[in-house]
């Protein structure tokens, strides 16, 4: 069973999933995984410099200049799809490679962990879906502090995903980690008791 594991930026979804793999779910992050697709040497990376030049969009030593590049999709929507249409496709189908070792590992459950796990079409490859939940103000405070980044910006990048009421309306389940990490502990162990029971009555065509 693959479990979607989203959630606003700054949610806390990496935390969350490193409390699932403490009990057994290993996990592969699609954060990690879009990073992948624009090394040096990647089809999207010689996409994305030719689009925008070398000397706007790369390093001095021939990576993507990250900060850069967010400036530019975040001040304008269709440069955001754009960017969107050369990387979503190449991610996913190295998603599905990661997927697919996890699962033969044996384990119980697997986590997909993904901030776009809806707007990119990313939970269909999920049979369940977990939503990190915390309030607006905390992911703002969070990403300004956590990326060096003013709070308009923070503010930007927080209006630009999913309203937080989609996100939870389109959810199987809810972890709200807007209190303590004991409290994010507890609800991680209740839930994995919950998804190993719902892949034992499955192997046994409950």
């Amino acid at each position: 069973m693959i479990i979607g594991v989203t959630g606003g930026i700054a949610s806390g979804k990496s935390t969350v999933a490193r409390a699932f793999a403490a009990l057994g779910a290993p996990w592969v992050d699609a954060d990690d995984v879009a990073r992948e697709v624009v090394e040096p040497g990647e089809p999207a990376l010689a996409e994305i410099t030719a689009r925008y030049s070398r000397a706007r969009v790369l390093n001095d030593d021939g990576t993507l200049n990250r900060r850069a590049l967010r400036e530019i999709v975040f001040a304008d929507s269709a440069e955001r799809r754009w960017l969107e249409s050369a990387t979503h496709p190449r991610i996913r189908a190295r998603l599905t490679e990661h997927l697919a070792r996890l699962e033969a590992s044996g384990a119980p459950y697997v986590l997909l962990v993904s901030p776009l796990l809806f707007e990119s079409g990313q939970s269909e490859m999920t049979d369940r879906t977990l939503v990190i939940d915390v309030p607006e103000a905390l992911q703002i405070e969070r990403t300004a502090a956590r990326d060096d980044v003013d709070e308009a910006q923070a503010r930007a990048i927080v209006a630009a995903q999913m309203p937080r009421a989609e996100r939870l309306a389109r959810a199987d389940d809810v972890l709200d980690n807007g209190g303590s990490e004991a409290q994010m502990q507890r609800r991680v162990a209740e839930l994995d008791r919950q998804y190993r029971q719902i892949t034992s009555d499955q192997s046994h065509g409950k």
